[in-house]
C-alpha cells in the first residue's frame, strides 16, 4: 500500500517528468534558431531549384527536419550533433581567409568547395550524411508530415509510399 507522502512525491515527479520534457525541446528550439538558415542552405545546396527533384525549399524539409529532430523520441545526442555540426560549418568558413563571411552568403561554387572540405573531415562527412538522410525523409515521406508537397517527391520518382497511409502526424501522437 503506497502511503500519502509517497504519493505526493511520486505524483510531483509525474508532474515534472513533461516539464522536463518540454524544457529539452524548448531548449533545442532556441539552440536551433541560429543555425536554422546554414541548415537550410545546405539542404538547398544538396537539391537546388530547377533539378528534377523537387527543391528542398520547395518541399519544406527544414521546417520537417526541425519537426523530427525536436520530437520527444528523437535521439538527444543527434539533435546535440545536427546543430554542432552546422556551428562547427559556420567555423570553418570564418576561419577559411578565401570566404570570410557565413555559409549562406558564399555563392553556389563556394559552397561547394566548402561542403566538400568539410566532408573530407570525419566528423563533417558524418554531420552531411545525417542531414542528407533527413532531407531525402522529407523530401520523400507523406505528405502528411509537411513535406513532400503535393507528393512532387514521389511524382518525381514516379514511386508512391506504402499503404496504409498514415492518419495522423507522429508530432500528434
Amino acid at each position: 500500500m503506497i502511503k500519502r507522502r509517497q504519493f505526493l512525491v511520486l505524483g510531483s515527479l509525474i508532474g515534472l517528468s513533461s516539464y522536463i520534457e518540454a524544457k529539452e525541446v524548448s531548449t533545442f528550439e532556441s539552440a536551433f534558431k541560429p543555425v536554422e538558415p546554414t541548415i537550410a542552405a545546405v539542404q538547398e545546396h544538396l537539391f537546388p531549384e530547377g533539378s528534377q527533384i523537387p527543391s528542398a525549399r520547395f518541399m519544406r524539409v527544414t521546417e520537417f527536419l526541425f519537426e523530427t529532430v525536436a520530437h520527444k523520441s528523437y535521439d538527444r545526442d543527434i539533435r546535440a550533433f545536427v546543430i554542432e555540426g552546422a556551428r562547427e560549418l559556420e567555423k570553418r568558413i570564418k576561419l577559411d581567409k578565401r570566404t570570410q563571411g557565413r555559409f549562406v552568403s558564399l555563392s553556389s561554387s563556394e559552397k561547394e568547395k566548402a561542403l566538400r572540405a568539410y566532408e573530407e573531415t570525419n566528423y563533417g562527412s558524418n554531420w552531411l550524411s545525417r542531414i542528407m538522410t533527413l532531407t531525402m525523409e522529407g523530401l520523400f515521406c507523406d505528405p502528411i508530415y509537411g513535406s513532400n508537397v503535393k507528393e512532387a517527391g514521389w511524382k518525381a520518382l514516379n514511386a508512391y509510399g506504402g499503404f496504409p497511409r498514415p492518419k495522423t502526424r507522429y508530432i500528434e501522437l
